[in-house]
């Protein structure tokens, strides 16, 4: 019977092609809910489930079932999310990692976004607007669904920045949408209590200043977006060395204005313990432990040329010292300086309606947190506003109700677990048993706040809409940091010219610091960068490259595979590395040549260094995780990693993977699954009737 109603929902839809008309969808009657939280752990749902914290998707699974969904080889959020999009494996959508690299100069960039400055007439009036475009290739199940007919509500789902058109439906960026700087999230921290020491950029991309009074006034500035037309003239001096004494100075000049910059000013009332923030006309009060309103910025780029930010400040503390901090810039939903959203004017239709929200698309505040600026109570009541403030945007279009399929995410879940982790892990090497006992509920509470927003789904919708709860992996302690590099270099594979690497930073990676400043190209067959990914420098692939590919290039990485095998814990004598896979038995597809040749597959506890993904090489193999980001899901071994799928209705197929979501909602809607995807539909269904539990 069921074959039955899907030939003849098939027949419909290509009678309605081959008169002309706009295809309709197979026409079931019942709607389709996604509800996606980046990072729910299978084993955490099911522990709260059994005591009873998770009643309302207790109550789903009851109706359908609880499942482990397999996530991608590399356990990454851009990766796996990519994955559930489109239905296919890396190699076809090309996203590996936060990173991508440059074969030819070895130097990695954000993966996931394309970009092309804008251009500018006479270095001053604009001809052009800044050029956007997605590096994720195949084609998101909402869009084939859109062409044959399928409303759609698409919200804050990662890699959907910058956003595609959807046939008869709506979208809201998600991951990788930056803020004003064009970065992941860049914080600003002021303070009288800091040495000049300390100023600068952190390691993960923060912007700390020493505060300076002259009585009860301090002046300061916030850095905003790179000034495009200062940035091409920079690139048409060319490299620094070999500047004339002239070529120099127009060098430090143009350094000094190459960022947009937005003054303003700190009155700092000590008995009161209170402090105003004068800028751009407008005054915000403060107390201790208060956040702002969003405050609205204007940066100029010239007279013709300006981009609106928005962002809100915390006052931590106005005794013996001040402390501000303000939140990365994000980009106003009203005035965006590029598409946020498709159709273009749905972002603003959301902010008419609903008033300010978080556009960044990491929109909690990890970085600050890991660089200890805010303290675990600030960093959870913030965190609280980001979920709050997704959640309010997929309610809103849950209650409209003019679509068949909703796919809304919300990423707080991940976020808690990476940061307070540590604090449910006793082996943790940052566990702190005061800390807790005060915050050691944390990951908890986000669970069960997603649980309580499951709630509000269902209570907002009909018995005839299926519902799936989705993650796209789970977590693990990060214990223990693995320099890969240094491995590489202790077990001959990589060669450097000089002792080893100084600590990188993000500026290293984005804002034109140095990286792979000591490597012996010639002498170096394999080099790591990301999280578990591992390169071969194979001729004429790499700019350098020294392996040939075929039978040298089979036996090195079969080599490296085996005796990372065989990597041990000098102190435990435990496995550090659980699996090992290469590139041509885990991918295929166009974007094959981007793939790592080899991905990591950590065992819990262990996981590739910041240094590693930042291209370092510490002299230490192996060491001890003092940062407070103490949780995670990217390096390790995909097998021990997967999300969660809770389903209203029961699955016809077993061992539900990330890749099988997208066709399973083309077959939903009575739709054939195209034959380039990879996963395959959990259920079949071309009506209601056919979805019951």
């Amino acid at each position: 019977m069921r074959r039955l109603v899907f030939a003849l929902a098939a027949a419909a839809v290509g009678f309605a092609v081959a008169c002309g008309g706009p295809p309709p969808h197979a026409g079931v009657s019942g709607k389709l809910i996604i509800l996606g939280f980046d990072g729910l752990d299978p084993d955490l749902v099911e522990r709260w489930m059994r005591e009873g914290k998770l009643p309302h998707m207790a109550g789903l699974a009851g109706r359908g079932g609880l499942h482990h969904l397999e996530t991608t080889h590399s356990p990454e959020s851009p990766t796996a999310w990519a994955s559930f999009a489109t239905g296919m494996n890396a190699g076809k959508h090309n996203i590996y990692d936060f990173l991508v690299r440059d074969p030819q100069t070895y130097l990695p960039d954000l993966g996931m976004v394309h970009r092309e400055p804008p251009r500018f007439l006479f270095g001053t009036f604009p001809i052009a607007a800044p050029r956007l475009t997605s590096t994720r290739g195949g084609t998101s199940f909402w869009v084939t669904a859109g062409e044959a007919g399928v409303r759609s509500s698409i919200l804050t789902v990662p890699v959907t920045f910058p956003p595609e058109h959807v046939p008869n439906g709506e979208l809201l960026s998600g991951l990788p949408l930056p803020d004003i700087r064009g970065t992941m999230g860049t914080f600003y921290y002021f303070a009288t209590d800091l040495s000049r020491f300390e100023e600068g950029r952190t390691e993960f991309g923060g912007l700390v200043r020493r505060l300076v009074f002259d009585g009860n006034d301090a002046q300061a500035e916030l850095v905003g977006p790179p000034h495009p037309i200062v940035r091409q003239q920079l690139a048409a001096l060319g490299a620094p060395p070999g500047d004339t004494p002239a070529a120099a100075e127009a060098r430090r000049a143009l350094e000094a204005q190459a960022d947009v910059r937005v003054p303003f000013s700190v009155t700092w009332n000590r008995e009161a313990r209170t402090a105003n923030v004068q800028i751009q006309g407008q005054t915000i009060h403060l107390g201790e432990q208060q956040w702002s309103r969003w405050v609205e910025l204007d940066f100029r780029i010239n007279a013709f040329v300006r981009v609106r930010g928005m962002t809100q400040m915390y006052l931590a503390t106005a005794g013996q010292a001040l402390q501000l901090y303000i939140a990365p810039v994000n980009w106003h939903p009203e005035r965006p300086p590029a598409d946020i959203s498709s159709p273009p004017s749905f972002a603003r239709d959301l902010y008419q309606r609903l008033g300010h929200f978080r556009t960044l698309g990491w929109a909690e505040a990890t970085w600050p947190l890991n660089e200890e600026r805010l303290d675990e109570k600030t960093f959870m009541d913030d965190l609280y506003r980001a979920f709050d403030d997704r959640a309010q945007v997929i309610l809103s279009r849950v209650d409209a109700a003019n679509w068949d399929l909703l796919v809304g995410v919300i990423e707080s879940p991940d976020r808690v677990q990476h940061m307070m982790w540590r604090l449910i892990d006793p082996q943790h090497p940052m566990y702190d048993a005061e800390l807790a006992r005060l915050y050691g509920d944390s990951i908890e509470q986000v669970y069960r706040r997603s649980d309580a927003f499951v709630g509000e789904v269902l209570a907002r919708i009909d018995e005839d809409t299926t519902v799936l709860v989705v993650s796209d992996h789970g977590f693990h302690s990060f214990r223990y940091a693995v320099n890969l590099n240094t491995w590489l270099v202790q077990q001959g594979y990589m060669t450097l010219r000089g002792p080893g690497t100084g600590d990188k930073t993000l500026d290293d990676l984005f804002g034109g610091g140095t990286f792979w400043e000591h490597v012996d190209w010639s002498r170096t067959r394999a080099y790591a960068m990301g999280l578990g990914q591992i390169y071969v420098n194979q001729r004429g692939r790499e700019g350098q490259g020294v392996v040939a590919a075929g039978a040298e290039y089979t036996a090195l990485v079969d080599e490296i595979a085996a005796a990372l095998l065989e990597l041990r814990d000098p102190r435990t004598g435990a496995t550090i590395v659980r699996n090992v896979y290469q590139r041509d038995d885990i991918y295929h597809g166009p974007h094959l040549d981007n793939a790592p040749d080899l991905q990591v597959g950590f065992e819990s506890g262990y996981r590739t260094s910041w240094q590693t993904a930042l291209g370092g090489a510490p002299p230490q193999l192996l060491e001890p995780n003092l940062r407070k980001w103490s949780g995670d899901h990217g390096a390790f071994d995909f097998e021990t990693t997967a999300g969660v799928l809770i389903s209203s209705v029961r699955l016809a197929e077993d061992a539900p993977r990330i890749i099988d979501i997208a066709p399973t909602v083309l077959r939903y809607f009575g739709l054939p699954v195209p034959a380039d995807m990879d996963g395959r539909a959990l259920f079949e269904a071309a009506s209601p009737d056919t979805l019951k539990p």
